[in-house]
């Protein structure tokens, strides 16, 4: 008996060591963080007062498929001709669908593939929660920036498309989602032209103005055209990941960058589940929302397998060499401890998300009466598809847990499967990094998988390259007010977006 508890002891130790060995040995990614202060903000008044104007539009995009009033578009339009002459003067620019917006900086070499940056001008309507101050025209840039709000607000503090400059920050309703990063490109390419800077390869800006309600008029019709021209982009640049504030992420003591390298696909499920109906008083055994009741259930218990797929690896690996002991020990034996560490990343909603296909059931209809059984249930389950399963695989979980019930499933939304994930060997990823080092110099860089759809999916057509990021850093609490109350984005984090496209587009050849 001893001999045998000194082998078990023996092979512990062995098991320890090795354990040790492999986590000390592990080839974490150098991150590029720096302790250099980085770019100086120098802040451009007359930028910020464009911007401002911008928000003051209520460009909303509502309903399905992009029917909607479109006369603030028009308005939107003939401001930023208004706004930006040299732009339209010196570019090839034109509309796609009517409201779609190309521009074309032409470089001097034009055998290179081109580059693009992407943005869009529709915003989410902005509720209906109370204003705080509804003065207009609010244009106090020199005002002392307030810190970073630590909870979403439950009031605007100025009118949702006032685009009041006040207390360091440009306030309304697409400041982060989207017409900061609109009006950066704006800023940073007009900057080229004034400077008399010429790329060495053609660089396009594509607006697309339906991008939350599903671009299918917007996106999907500029990206067409461009396939239509045969135009094939080395790089696509659109939004997605952002800089997440030191303390954001559970156990990092660091700024993170995440970069989206792919986006996760989109199936929505209405699931019909019949049964008797009739009068409660005389109930069946199993009623109709009974059965559905059971469905959810199954689909909630019962999710597809999480796994970490190589883009996650990849962040992973850049991250974890700033991450504490016990994470890194996992990441590094996965041959061993890979079950613990999916366990570990299961039970926080946010690391949830990246390694599964997720299962949210959002809605639900039955009877109009407390006293009548419905003869038909129905709910909706929302899947965001993980970059390597499929909407096949989607169905048949559904099907699965539909499995002995009578049931009718309908597909609604826009369906769609997961995106291409694009390559972090790349000059355009390179560039990012550096663009992230030239203005946040702290952050860590790591690529990302994107939770959200955006318009860079439409443009798998004509580019393999496409990046979702926006360099602006913000914490959790400021991330939650975009499409919900008091969105807005500071003045620093402005002007140093500006300054982080300039750079891409001044550096790509370099």
């Amino acid at each position: 008996m001893k001999k045998i508890l000194l082998i078990i002891l023996g092979i512990l130790i062995v098991l320890i060591i090795v354990l040790l060995v492999k986590t000390f040995m592990y080839p974490f990614k150098k991150t590029n963080a720096t302790a250099t202060e980085g770019w100086k903000v120098t802040r451009n008044d007359s930028a910020i007062q464009r911007f401002s104007n911008g928000i003051k539009i209520a460009t909303i995009s509502t309903g399905e498929l992009g029917d909607f009033n479109y006369s603030t578009f028009d308005t939107f339009k003939e401001y930023l001709k208004k706004s930006y002459p040299e732009l339209y003067q010196n570019t090839e620019n034109y509309e796609v669908n009517k409201y779609g917006l190309v521009f074309k900086l032409k470089g001097s070499q034009p055998n290179l593939e081109p580059i693009l940056f992407l943005s869009h001008m529709d915003v989410v309507p902005p509720g209906d929660a109370d204003i705080k101050n509804s003065e207009e025209n609010i244009f106090r840039p020199n005002d002392k920036a307030l810190p970073r709000i630590t909870k979403v607000a439950e009031d605007w503090d100025y009118a949702p498309f006032s685009g009041a400059v006040a207390n360091g920050r440009i306030y309304g309703r697409g400041a982060i989602d989207m017409k900061g990063m609109l009006f950066s490109l704006l800023e940073s390419m007009t900057s080229l032209i004034k400077s008399g800077y010429v790329p060495q390869r053609d660089m396009y800006l594509a607006f697309g103005f339906d991008e939350e309600v599903g671009g299918q008029k917007g996106a999907v019709q500029i990206a067409d055209h461009f396939k239509k021209l045969g135009l094939k982009f080395d790089a696509v640049y659109d939004e997605g990941g952002l800089i997440l504030e030191k303390g954001s992420v559970k156990g990092i003591d660091s700024d993170v960058a995440v970069i989206g390298c792919a986006e996760k696909g989109f199936l929505s499920a209405k699931i019909k589940v019949k049964g008797l109906g009739g009068h409660s008083s005389m109930p069946p055994m199993e009623s109709a929302i009974g059965k559905a009741a059971i469905i959810m259930q199954r689909l909630e218990k019962s999710q597809m397998k999480p796994e970490i797929t190589p883009l996650i690896k990849e962040f992973f690996d850049t991250i974890g060499g700033v991450m504490p002991f016990t994470s890194r020990l996992a990441i590094s034996n996965q041959w061993l401890l890979k079950s613990l560490l999916l366990s570990q990343l299961e039970k926080n909603n946010s690391t949830n998300a990246l390694i599964r296909t997720t299962t949210a059931l959002t809605m639900m209809k039955g009877s109009d009466a407390p006293n009548v059984l419905s003869p038909e249930v129905e709910f909706v389950v929302n899947f965001r598809i993980l970059p390597g399963n499929t909407i096949k695989e989607v169905k048949q979980h559904i099907a699965e847990a539909t499995k002995g019930f009578d049931v009718e499933v309908e597909e609604i939304d826009n369906t769609r499967e997961a995106s291409a994930v694009s390559p972090t060997n790349t000059k355009a990823f390179q560039l990012i990094q550096a663009g992230i080092k030239e203005v946040y110099p702290d952050a860590i860089a790591a690529p990302y998988l994107t939770m959200a759809a955006t318009d860079a999916y439409k443009y798998q057509i004509v580019s393999k390259n496409i990046y979702r990021f926006m360099p602006i850093k913000i914490n959790s609490s400021e991330q939650q007010s975009i499409h919900s109350t008091n969105e807005y984005l500071s003045i620093e984090n402005y002007m140093k977006m500006i300054r982080y496209f300039e750079f891409i587009m001044k550096n790509y050849d370099k």
